[in-house]
């Protein structure tokens, strides 16, 4: 199959779906399972940990509304078990508040209840052909500046200071990184990251890049390494 559903020697990818709405997650089963994936289903978070533990999902889909404890802790637990794993928010919590802290907790989507089945089958599967394929294709370290970005450890060195990143904000430096002293549309890094350039993904865009900007040390004002040039996009600085 070519759909991003299954692997090179044809074997199905799991996919982690936790929602407490039994009804929901059944229907979620469904369209993935219709698609082509293995669901994993799961209605509370510690259900959700052994799921991750005994299988090997390559996107998790987590809501959070949760019991007895709430989404953002399994997305935490979740991240800290896999920092590479690509999690996908999908919740009826449609505050600003709500999409930065899930975003700095290390998810990588956020999709707004009710929504889109193709939208959302579409988003689990550019996310999991970015998944595997960064597994499968280990690109080479890549140096600009004083940056140094190592994809095989999903690590930054800045200045020799080791910096873990997670997936997102790993394929975002390295985009801007291959495009240095450029002015990068913010269309263009949506599309790469993450495969889409709708309102979600632009937000998502932005909430990364903050975070990013937090861990290199620039202080949003100063913007000693991320420009942004209003109105069109971002630009990282080679020197």
């Amino acid at each position: 199959m070519v759909d991003g559903s299954s692997g090179p020697r044809g074997q199905r990818f799991e996919i982690l779906l936790v929602d407490d709405d039994q009804v929901l997650v059944d229907l979620l089963a469904f369209i993935v399972e219709q698609a082509g994936f293995i669901p994993l289903v799961a209605t509370e978070p510690a259900g959700a940990i052994e799921l991750f533990e005994k299988e090997d999902p390559v996107v998790a889909v987590v809501d959070l509304n949760l019991r007895p404890w709430d989404g953002f802790e399994l997305l935490a637990e979740l991240r800290r078990r896999s920092p590479a794993l690509p999690i996908i928010v999908l919740t009826a919590r449609n505050s600003e508040d709500d999409k930065v802290r899930a975003l700095d907790m290390g998810a990588d989507d956020y999709v707004v209840k009710p929504f889109g089945h193709r939208e959302l089958l579409a988003r689990i599967r550019a996310h999991a052909r970015r998944a595997r394929g960064d597994q499968v294709h280990t690109p080479p370290i890549l140096e600009v500046g004083s940056f140094r970005l190592d994809p095989g450890e999903r690590t930054l060195y800045l200045d020799g200071v080791p910096t873990h990143l997670t997936g997102t904000e790993f394929r975002l430096l390295q985009y801007l990184m291959r495009h240095s002293d450029s002015v990068v549309p913010t269309a263009a890094l949506a599309r790469h990251v993450w495969g889409f350039n709708d309102a979600p993904a632009r937000d998502v865009v932005r909430v990364t890049v903050h975070r990013l900007r937090r861990k290199l040390g620039d202080d949003g004002e100063r913007q000693r390494f991320i420009h942004t040039v209003p109105g069109v996009g971002l630009r990282l600085r080679s020197g």
